[in-house]
C-alpha cells in the first residue's frame, strides 16, 4: 500500500486547528487576541478620595481601588491607575483614554451617556459637630439660622433650597481636612457635612476623633458605583456577578474594615 502524507492544504488547516484550540482555552482568558494581557485602566483622580481612593504613594490603595483590583484580577485584566483631573474626566472616558472612573449616578452630569455598575458601597452625608455640642439635626428646617461648612463645589440637593434663600449658610472650604479644622476651632461655624467614612478617616488620622461627633440622621445616601462607557456591558456584568459574591462572602466588608 502507497504511503500518504498530508497534503499541504490539509497541514495549514490543521495548524488553524490548534492555534484557535489554543486561544480558547483558560489559559488565554485574561489576554487579548495579541496575546497581551488586557489593561483596566481606572482613573484614581490627582488627589484621590480617601478612604476610597488613595493614590499619594507608590501603590494605590482605597476601597474602590482594592474592589476594583480584586475584581479585574478575577477577570484577567490589569488594573493601571491614571490620575485625570474631574472637568476632564467625562470626556476622556468617552474618548476611551480610560475605562472606568469611580463615580455615584446622582454626580453626573449626562449619566445617559454612561454605563454604571451595581452599587460597590455607599456614600452617606452626615453632620461632623464639636463633641457636646448642642447640634440636632432631623431635617433641614433644624439647620436654620445655622453655618455649614460645606466642600466647594459640591451640591447638597436637599440643602440648596434653604442655601439660596439664606435660611441656611453654608462656608466653603476646598479640602476635606480644612472642614474639621473650621468647625473645630471657629466660633461661627456650627457643622460641617461630609460623607461618614471620609469624616472619620479624616479624624482618624488627624486624631481628632475624640474632637467631634457625627449626626445619626444624614442629608443624603448615593451607590458609589463604577462609571464606564456603553460598550463595556460585558465587564459589568461580570464585575456585577463579582462583586455580588464579594458582598455574600464577607470579603467586602473585610476590606471596609481596613478603612474605618
Amino acid at each position: 500500500m502507497q504511503n500518504r502524507y498530508p497534503r499541504p492544504v490539509d497541514a495549514t488547516l490543521g495548524v488553524l486547528l490548534l492555534v484557535l484550540t489554543a486561544l480558547s482555552s483558560p489559559v488565554f482568558a485574561s489576554q487579548d487576541a495579541s496575546g497581551e494581557q488586557k489593561v483596566f485602566r481606572f482613573n484614581i483622580s490627582p488627589n484621590g478620595y480617601p478612604p476610597y481612593l488613595i493614590g499619594d504613594q507608590s501603590q494605590p490603595s482605597g476601597i474602590m481601588w482594592d474592589v476594583v483590583s480584586e475584581v479585574a484580577q478575577r477577570l484577567g485584566y490589569r488594573v493601571i491607575a491614571e490620575q485625570i483631573p474631574r472637568k476632564r474626566v467625562d470626556q476622556m472616558l468617552l474618548d476611551g483614554y480610560i475605562d472606568a472612573t469611580p463615580r455615584a449616578q446622582e454626580w453626573a452630569d449626562d449619566p445617559e451617556k454612561f454605563l454604571f455598575t451595581d452599587a460597590i458601597v455607599d456614600i452617606e452625608e452626615v453632620f461632623f459637630v464639636p463633641a457636646q455640642s448642642s447640634f440636632y439635626y432631623e431635617s433641614p428646617d433644624d439647620l436654620i439660622s445655622k453655618t455649614i461648612v460645606t466642600h466647594l463645589g459640591y451640591r447638597y440637593p436637599l440643602l440648596e433650597p434653604y442655601f439660596e434663600e439664606g435660611r441656611i449658610r453654608r462656608f466653603d472650604v476646598a479640602r476635606d481636612k480644612d472642614m474639621f479644622t473650621f468647625v473645630l476651632h471657629g466660633d461661627r461655624f456650627d457643622a460641617a457635612v461630609a460623607d461618614r467614612l471620609v469624616g472619620k478617616w479624616i479624624l482618624r488620622n488627624e486624631g481628632l476623633r475624640q474632637h467631634f461627633d457625627i449626626s445619626s440622621e444624614g442629608i443624603s445616601n448615593y451607590g458609589f458605583r463604577l462609571m464606564l462607557r456603553k460598550d463595556w456591558q460585558p465587564f459589568a456584568s461580570q464585575f456585577n456577578e463579582e462583586l455580588a459574591k464579594m458582598k455574600a462572602n464577607g470579603e467586602l466588608d473585610a476590606i471596609l474594615a481596613n478603612y474605618r
